[in-house]
């Protein structure tokens, strides 16, 4: 017998509407309707609200089907949100809209040994960038998002990957946007955000695994966007495979991460690093391979296979999408990745009913992944200030 759907407060309907939006990037009204489960008539008012606070618009649209609605529902590319994403070279900081059109981008460098002192310099630098390019054009920012590699479970003691004092940074966002909701993520729950709102055919639209292989190696489960652990980030990188293995950024030895990472795989290539990030997607045709480093990275990939499944039998579930370099590879090479899931995961692939997908790395674009995680805020949040605020 199903469970009578729990009553959904207004905040929570606004938000279903919003995040549909986003994700689907404008919908006309009665499959909008029936995907957020609300009368046309409610619907209606809803979106009369939304379009008197400027957060939606009506664009004329020819019908779907001879007398169809002509009125296709979007969100209005008037907002802005602004946009702060820490890499390993830089603090990119950015202004969009909610369908991820920068109008404006900048980067600051980061020192070659940062420290959590220098990291604040850094973000003092680029707020006040910001702060005068909205200030001169007079806008007025909805949501600010940042994002940390790295954040989360450790970061109150220390971020294992750049060092960063999130409380100062919070306290100077404070002083220069009293007004504006601020929030910080791990790098890799924007990245998950970034492909589900911004790529073409997604291949999940339920509950799954993202796994992120970039200059980390991280993974993210992702549920229905309106629950509050909707994004929850899952450190698959540093499960441990040898103890005398290569140093991982995180202080231990032999994690997955210190041998399918970027930097470790400009290593096995023979490239810097710099040079590997320059060339983007290009550099699986550009960089000869030959057989000994072929055979190497693909006993690499068997082993983040490996540990996703291990990250499967704990919490299992139904699809794993997979981002970062190993998507640009030959099915071929790839398999070395499959096969690894197989030989760990009870049962298997097929046994446990799992799919998997690879999708585009989205590394070298920022700071669109912090500009998704930004949209994905103020429409979870309904485009309503926070709770504390309307208490107030």
């Amino acid at each position: 017998m199903e469970m009578p759907e729990q009553p959904r407060s207004r905040r929570q309907t606004r938000a279903a509407i919003l995040t549909h939006l986003l994700q689907s990037g404008g919908s006309f009204r009665p499959p909008l309707a029936k995907a957020v489960r609300l009368s046309e008539a409610s619907l209606s008012r809803i979106l009369f609200d939304l379009k008197a606070e400027g957060l939606i618009e009506e664009v004329r649209r020819p019908a779907p089907y001879v007398g169809g609605p002509t009125g296709l529902v979007a969100l209005d590319g008037s907002v802005a949100l602004a946009a702060l994403e820490l890499t390993g070279q830089w603090l990119s900081v950015g202004i969009g809209n909610l369908s991820g059109e920068l109008r404006y981008t900048e980067r600051v460098p980061l020192p070659p040994k940062p420290t959590a002192e220098s990291v604040s310099r850094v973000f003092g630098e680029a707020l006040t960038l910001l702060r005068d390019w909205t200030r001169r054009r007079r806008i007025r920012l909805a949501q600010i998002g940042i994002t940390i590699p790295g954040l989360g479970r450790l970061s109150e003691c220390g971020n294992p990957i750049i060092p960063c004092n999130i409380a100062r940074i919070s306290d100077r966002l404070g002083e220069m946007y009293a007004n504006v909701p601020v929030e910080f993520t791990n790098s890799v729950v924007a990245h998950a955000t970034f492909h589900r709102c911004r790529t073409e055919n997604y291949p999940f639209s339920g509950a799954h695994l993202f796994v992120f292989v970039g200059q980390g190696v991280a993974g993210a489960w992702m549920d229905d966007p309106i629950e509050a652990d909707a994004l929850q980030p899952v450190e698959l990188g540093h499960m441990v495979f040898e103890a005398d293995g290569p140093l991982c950024r995180c202080g231990h030895h032999g994690c997955v991460e210190a041998y399918t990472s970027l930097p470790a795989l400009a290593e096995l290539l023979s490239v810097a690093e710099p040079e590997l990030l320059r060339l983007g997607s290009d550099w699986v045709n550009t960089i000869p391979i030959s057989t000994r480093v072929r055979q190497e990275l693909r006993s690499r990939l068997h082993r983040l296979g490996l540990a996703i499944g291990n990250t499967l039998n704990v919490k299992p579930c139904h699809g794993v999408a997979i981002s970062g370099w190993p998507s640009l590879l030959a099915e071929d090479d790839r398999k070395a990745l499959v096969d690894g899931i197989d030989a760990s995961l009870l049962g298997g692939r097929k046994h446990a009913q799992m799919s998997l997908a690879f999708v585009a790395p989205s590394t070298g674009n920022d700071p669109q992944a912090a500009l998704a995680f930004a949209a994905f805020c103020l429409a979870r949040s309904g485009g309503m200030p926070a709770a504390s605020t309307e208490a107030a």
